[in-house]
């Protein structure tokens, strides 16, 4: 099994407004970065994305893929490549548990990548991790900064 990097990061937000960030793929644009585009290809029965396309910009890395998500309950989502121009596979999820009292919540984000040009697994994995680390502080400033209903 190919190893992991994964990162946790507590939100000040109820676990279900985290997943309505997490889940609402049309506006990742305005706050993942890398995220040019985003486009949902199909949903399950409740409404949820299956099959999102996104169209990346991470500098040296460019890349259009589509991902299949697969929803655990309401607190855990987690993808696979279908198809990349770049990537051989990428999966990844993220988890959410309520942390301390109030609306708090633990996101823990867990990423595998494996690119088509040969890399050095030491530097995949800092990769990895910078991905982690840009995507959780992204989804924690836009989760703090998001009006409650």
């Amino acid at each position: 099994m190919a190893e992991h990097t994964s990162s946790s990061i507590t939100i000040e937000a109820a676990p279900a407004d985290v997943m309505a960030v997490i889940a609402d793929f049309a506006r990742y644009p305005e706050w993942t970065g890398e995220v040019k585009e985003a486009e949902v290809l199909a949903t399950d029965a409740k409404g949820r994305a299956e099959q999102v396309r996104l169209l990346l910009d991470a500098g040296a890395i460019k890349d259009d893929h589509t991902l299949a998500y697969t929803w655990t309950g309401d607190n855990q989502v987690s993808w696979t490549l279908v198809k990349s121009q770049m990537l051989r596979s990428l999966d990844g999820s993220y988890s959410l548990a309520p942390a301390g009292g109030g609306d708090r919540t633990e996101v823990t984000y867990r990423l595998t990548v494996d690119v088509k040009i040969p890399m050095l697994g030491m530097i995949k994995r800092k990769a990895e991790k910078v991905i982690i680390d840009r995507a959780l502080a992204g989804l924690k400033k836009r989760v703090e900064s998001t009006p409650k209903v």
